[in-house]
């Protein structure tokens, strides 16, 4: 038994938090801005302990859907279900299992953050194909890793129509993950080659920094000013720690190499941390 929870926990990725605190920011700072402060903590105990459980989810779906592709992966080829260690059956039904603890959550909330809920789900299902077909799967998954957004607002309003402020910062939040899962698959780039699919780094080519480096202005800009988060000191010296954090990344990535592209993306969730403290400090002058 103690064996079978091992690799459960390397299914999900456990000792890498780093998946679960990408998606857990943006949505933090939409329960913060939604909120106008403070959500209070019913909301907040719901959407940590649900994107922990839907990420977890989401590496099940994506290992069984990745699992003849994944072999031929440097970084992916002693995953579980690759190896078969875990059949993909089981692997499922870990994710099922997952993904209905995350649902029971969110029917807390409401019926409408329930609604965009399910299409959230979708969009998650969809992924792990989209490398199959898009040019730019990374495109789909920030929608995916960027719909917490408008569950938030949805779950604090308690409306199914959601403001236009919802889907701008789902939109910047959108750049940001193509920086980050750009530089992601820069590592992976030597392989994907050979193996038919499509990723952002082999689609850009020789732009793929300067595409990075474009994402991360966009996401900076457009949340600062969409979010006000120049409204006092605090929050500007967030904002400004956030620059500073992106031009590092920028540094370690323009070599290309495969470490220090896995490192860039591995501390990605630290800068989602600070523009969160900024939305913080933003609304608590």
């Amino acid at each position: 038994m103690r064996a079978r929870l091992a690799l459960y926990l390397q299914l999900i990725r456990w000792s890498r938090p780093a998946g679960w605190l990408l998606l857990l920011w943006p949505t933090l700072s939409a329960l913060w801005v939604a909120a106008g402060g403070w959500p209070g903590w019913h909301l907040l105990l719901v959407f940590v302990l649900g994107t922990v459980l839907m990420r977890s989810a989401g590496c099940c779906i994506n290992d069984v859907a990745d699992r003849d592709i994944d072999r031929y992966v440097k970084r992916t080829a002693q995953r579980p279900v690759t190896t078969g260690q875990v059949a993909p059956r089981e692997a499922l039904l870990v994710g099922a299992v997952l993904a209905l603890l995350a649902f029971a959550l969110v029917l807390t909330t409401g019926a409408a953050a329930t609604a965009w809920s399910v299409v959230a789900l979708l969009v998650a299902l969809a992924y792990p194909y989209a490398k199959r077909w898009v040019s730019l799967p990374q495109a789909v998954l920030g929608v995916a890793f960027s719909f917490g957004i408008p569950m938030a607002f949805a779950a604090v309003q308690g409306e199914l129509a959601l403001p236009w402020l919802a889907w701008a910062m789902l939109a910047g939040n959108l750049a940001w993950v193509l920086a980050y899962d750009t530089a992601y698959a820069m590592v992976d780039r030597d392989d994907d080659v050979h193996l038919g699919i499509h990723t952002s780094a082999l689609t850009l080519g020789r732009y793929d920094v300067a595409f990075v480096a474009a994402c991360y202005v966009v996401y900076l800009l457009s949340w600062t000013w969409l979010l006000d988060l120049l409204a006092n000191r605090w929050s500007q010296l967030a904002v400004l720690l956030a620059a500073l954090q992106v031009v590092g990344l920028l540094a370690l990535i323009r070599t290309r190499s495969r470490a220090a592209c896995f490192r860039a993306f591995g501390l990605n969730h630290w800068l989602g941390m600070t523009l969160w403290l900024a939305v913080v400090a933003s609304r608590h002058p």
